[in-house]
């Protein structure tokens, strides 16, 4: 039996992580600054204005130079950059996503497709916000098809010039962030032509409005209106009437145009290219699962808190209403949630450590920076549907009073709602994970389209594809697919987990890869192949990233050597582990994974561990390191923890 007494600040430092210092700081800002406190009522102008000025409050502090690089004046600290961003998600989401469009995709275009030249000029003026920015990438007419976007950019020679045309309304620059009314230069995406030939897709600095404010030339600038949340954010969109710009304004680093209207680049596939350039969005990818997952936290604190606060009901035989934390059913509402709150967290630390370590995704390693963007898209899906989820079933769980704008639910739920399209459509982002897993990262995928691709896949040997698909400890269990029988396995066995996620991984994948090779003989349509196996490839892709966050948290375990942090953590993950069996029992049912004496011992364990871990409710929230002043009063004021009762070990 292990004693757990882990102290709130104990396990604070293991979710902090390698840039604690940083989480810290920006806690302390918050602390110490009144515009940096939650406000409900606000006009849509009036929310604006305040969101301008705490984002010019931040471009003042180190948040600000973190995503910069030392020559700009910045730090260059990625990682530092996304926990930093991560923390100010908390005061507002309109101010999270107005900084994130200004550093992370303005300031992030310049930097990653840009080159010395446009470093010098613009960084350090897009990191103070001396100079607005906005990206302007996804039009009316091609969401998600970034590919096939269709504003023009005409090279001139004679006057050595770019000609931005927008050639109708499904063409326009939709939803983009800081246009509306503060945005002073637009990072163009739009399709190059030079010397009467197409080159594809690339990045111009486009000024679209005066010193004064006043629309640019040419330019043609309309408010979105009102949304169903973020309204701090002045989206808006833009049209392009001829607008000329200089030759140097083309982010050139992976195509240039010389004087005479020569093409040159060092990536000769124009898809790869494409690809390459693309690069600036796994970052935005992994900042929005970061946000997602911070307006998780808050909302589970804030619902955590007020079930340990509000009584209901007396039980037979006591004058005192119960506790709502003590009903069974109000923990499986909540504590299941918060266990694959904590699963994620985890996920999300391991993948901001990556792009930190794989230079902010612009490793030159083809392969490593392809797992890198697979494992963006996946887990920036899966993290921004459990927000959705979660924070909906706070709501539900603070009952009528988490109606009211001032506990912040409200807010919460419609300032994340939009966070499962954008920065990539959710279901699109899981396409693009199962094509991963179809190709294995092969060098072929750089030109593939998904005819390419399936007729890749339909001449593989399938188990060629799945070589990676077995996981620390359970290589053979994979390789043979055959499980130890039920009786002489513990269902809290960490490795019969690992072994159930990475099975059903597999096997959804291996009969992907089948259907696509069945579909496709005798000269099949390719086209029809892939569209008729969506919801299986679908399915592997989510199967995948689902295993993937389990080795992350089983590795965060194995992390630590503190026997009091590592029986409570083992507990939230045993709780994470058999809640997604239980709403996946039917799948493992129908596949012979779970007897159904075994789904049913699935539930009583839910049970078991609800009880087990409601004594630490409260510590677990806590470590959040949820700023006080960010709370609703009633939560801050909640009862302290109770007392921790002892947890068995594995």
């Amino acid at each position: 039996m292990v004693q757990v007494n882990v102290e709130t600040g104990r396990l604070r430092t293991v979710l902090d992580g390698r840039w604690g210092s940083v989480r810290e700081g920006v806690r302390a800002q918050i602390r110490g600054s009144e515009l940096l406190r939650p406000v409900q009522g606000l006009s849509v102008e009036a929310h604006r204005d305040r969101v301008m000025e705490q984002a010019r409050l931040v471009s003042r502090t180190r948040s600000a130079r973190l995503f910069f690089p030392r020559e700009s004046g910045g730090e260059g600290d990625m990682g530092g950059a996304l926990a930093a961003f991560e923390t100010v998600a908390l005061v507002d989401l309109s101010l999270l996503v107005k900084i994130g469009v200004q550093f992370g995709l303005f300031g992030g275009v310049i930097r990653r497709l840009g080159t010395e030249r446009h470093h010098q000029r613009y960084l350090r003026e897009a990191m103070t916000m001396e100079l607005p920015g906005c990206f302007a990438m996804t039009e009316t007419g091609h969401g998600s098809d970034v590919q096939s976007i269709r504003t023009i950019a005409t090279y001139d020679p004679e006057r050595e010039e770019f000609v931005i045309h927008t050639p109708d309304d499904d063409a326009r620059k939709d939803y983009i962030g800081n246009v509306a009314r503060d945005g002073r230069m637009a990072a163009v995406f739009a399709q190059l032509i030079t010397a009467g030939k197409g080159r594809g897709v690339h990045v111009f600095l486009v000024p679209i409005r005066d010193q004064r404010g006043r629309p640019c030339r040419g330019v043609r600038i309309e408010d979105c209106g009102h949304k169903g949340g973020l309204n701090g954010v002045d989206n808006g969109r833009l049209w392009f009437d001829q607008v000329r710009v200089p030759r140097e304004a083309l982010l050139d680093r992976f195509g240039k145009v010389a004087r005479d209207g020569s093409y040159s680049s060092p990536i000769e596939s124009e898809t790869r290219r494409f690809f390459t350039m693309l690069g600036t969005l796994v970052s935005g990818r992994v900042s929005v699962a970061g946000a997602a997952l911070s307006a998780t936290k808050l909302a589970m604190t804030i619902a955590v808190r007020y079930g340990l606060t509000r009584r209901q009901f007396r039980a037979p035989g006591t004058d005192r209403e119960v506790i709502l934390l003590d009903y069974l059913q109000h923990q499986r509402r909540l504590l299941p949630a918060l266990a694959t709150t904590y699963a994620m967290h985890f996920a999300q630390e391991a993948l901001v450590t990556s792009l930190h370590d794989a230079g902010d995704g612009d490793s030159t390693d083809e392969a490593q920076q392809r797992q890198l963007e697979t494992l963006a898209a996946g887990v920036k899906a899966l993290t921004t549907w459990h927000a959705t989820q979660t924070i909906q079933t706070c709501r539900e769980a603070y009952g009528g009073a988490g109606y009211l704008s001032e506990n912040r639910l409200t807010e919460l739920k419609a300032d994340t709602d939009v966070f499962t399209t954008f920065e990539g459509d959710n279901t699109v982002l899981l396409q693009l994970v199962a094509k991963g897993l179809l190709t294995n990262f092969r060098d072929e995928f750089e030109s593939m389209d998904t005819v390419a691709m399936v007729r890749f896949v339909a001449d593989q040997v399938v188990g060629a594809v799945l070589e990676r698909t077995a996981v620390r400890g359970v290589a053979q269990w994979i390789a043979d697919a055959v499980p130890r029988k039920e009786e002489d396995t513990n269902l809290l066995d960490r490795e019969y987990h690992t072994y159930l996620f990475a099975w059903r991984e597999k096997h959804v994948l291996e009969a992907a890869a089948r259907r696509l090779r069945k579909l496709m003989a005798k000269d099949g349509d390719a086209f029809a192949a892939f569209n008729a196996v969506q919801d299986h490839l679908l399915l592997a892709a989510r199967a995948h990233v689902e295993r993937v966050v389990l080795d992350h948290f089983i590795s965060a375990i194995e992390a630590r050597d503190e026997p009091e942090i590592l029986a409570l953590l083992d507990k939230v993950c045993d709780l994470h582990v058999l809640a997604s069996l239980e709403r996946d029992r039917a799948w493992f049912l129908e596949h012979g994974q779970l007897s159904a004496s075994r789904a049913k011992a699935v539930i009583t364990n839910v049970n078991r561990l609800c009880r087990e871990l409601r004594p630490h409710a409260r510590l677990l929230v806590d470590a959040f390191g949820i700023p006080e002043e960010l709370l609703p009063e009633l939560v801050a004021e909640a009862e302290a923890p109770l007392t921790p009762q002892t947890l068995a070990s594995h």
